[in-house]
């Protein structure tokens, strides 16, 4: 109910004052388990996705949004839930594989799991190469995977700003794309590779991003944003 309320609330916010381009929304399921492998431009996509999806999305956002102290850390830790967020610990092998079970799980129950396959945002608007974790994830749970493209949200709020501004946006829905056969006589490896590599380049074709073949690295731990 928390979950409706303040999506119905922001939906309408944002349609006032963004007026957003929605293209393809009907590629996305409206009920059963599937993945969203987005690009990722700023940190109002964790609010952009949800808002442009009729359904429930749920995404993994950094501990630190839910523990933060005082008053502000309370509002954060409401807002992130209310969303749909999930709080992950990043940094390790092992908060990676705690991730990645935690996404599985939501696949499992039937949720819209939302993913960055670049693994955190793009400083320089270019498209970095994929982690294998939305492969991992399509293959084993057989979840059907949309790719999806934001586009201009890097101006509606640019790395290091806390206000988002009133900047157009575009949020882009391809076909949904079938992982749950084919791959069985290919190494798992080499298999979740070429998924990955087949994703971005889906991702690529609806964004118009130039594609770097360089993995992307994480901002400094203590970035607000």
């Amino acid at each position: 109910m928390l979950y409706d309320t303040v999506r119905r609330l922001a939906g309408v916010i944002a349609t006032v004052l963004y007026r957003p381009t929605i293209e393809g929304r009907d590629h996305v399921p409206s009920t059963g388990p599937v993945i969203l492998a987005s690009n990722h431009l700023s940190f109002s996509d964790h609010i952009v996705i949800p808002l442009a999806v009729s359904r429930r999305v749920r995404f993994l956002a950094k501990s630190e949004y839910f523990t933060g102290p005082g008053l502000k850390g309370r509002l954060s830790k409401a807002t992130f839930e209310a969303l749909g967020a999930v709080p992950v610990k990043r940094g390790t092998n092992r908060d990676a594989m705690t991730s990645l079970h935690t996404g599985l799980d939501l696949l499992a129950h039937g949720e819209a799991f939302a993913v960055y396959p670049e693994g955190t945002r793009s400083r320089d608007g270019r498209l970095y190469r994929g982690r294998t974790g939305v492969a991992y994830l399509a293959l084993t749970s057989g979840a059907p995977v949309v790719p999806v493209a934001l586009l201009g949200t890097q101006d509606l709020q640019p790395i290091g700003t806390r206000i988002p501004r009133i900047r157009p946006i575009t949020v882009r829905f391809g076909p949904a794309m079938d992982f749950s056969t084919g791959y069985d006589h290919i190494k798992p490896s080499k298999a979740r590779r070429v998924v990955t590599d087949d994703i971005m380049d889906a991702i690529a074709a609806l964004s118009g991003q130039e594609q770097v073949e360089a993995y992307n690295t994480y901002p400094p731990t203590d970035d607000p944003t």
